[in-house]
């Protein structure tokens, strides 16, 4: 019950965020490290794969049985490839939407992004780690 009320929890999430990554671009533009290639590119393709994630973590297991966990190794790879982004927000103050944030926002929204990573295994059902039963 708990791991399908989070599995549509960050479904809506990420289905928010892609929506957010084509609709205003920019903004994610801003926050982009400078050696990412195309970043234009990279935004509009993370968009995309945040869209899929959510869309695949949607999908009933009767259905198709290997979207639910390929959505969730995808989105955990998703969320550590965006990892330099935060940091580059965090170290360099970025101005998002034209406010900067402060370190009472980037200080954990830093230290939570293992537990995404974590939280889309696990809603993905890679993994049961720590749930497991012995």
């Amino acid at each position: 019950m708990i791991r399908t009320a989070l599995r549509l929890l960050l479904a809506l999430f990420y289905a928010f965020a892609g929506v957010a990554h084509l609709q205003n671009p920019g903004v994610f533009l801003a926050i982009t490290p400078g050696w990412v290639p195309y970043p234009a590119e990279v935004i509009a393709l993370t968009g995309v794969a945040e869209l899929a994630g959510a869309v695949g973590l949607l999908v009933p297991r009767r259905w198709l049985n290997w979207a639910r966990p390929a959505a969730g190794i995808g989105l955990a790879l998703y969320a550590l490839c965006v990892w330099p982004a935060n940091f580059n927000h965090a170290i360099n103050n970025i101005a998002m939407g034209g406010e900067t944030m402060s370190w009472w926002y980037h200080g954990p929204r830093l230290a939570a992004q293992p537990l995404i990573i974590w939280l889309a295994l696990w809603v993905g059902e890679v993994t049961d780690w720590p749930f497991r039963k012995r």
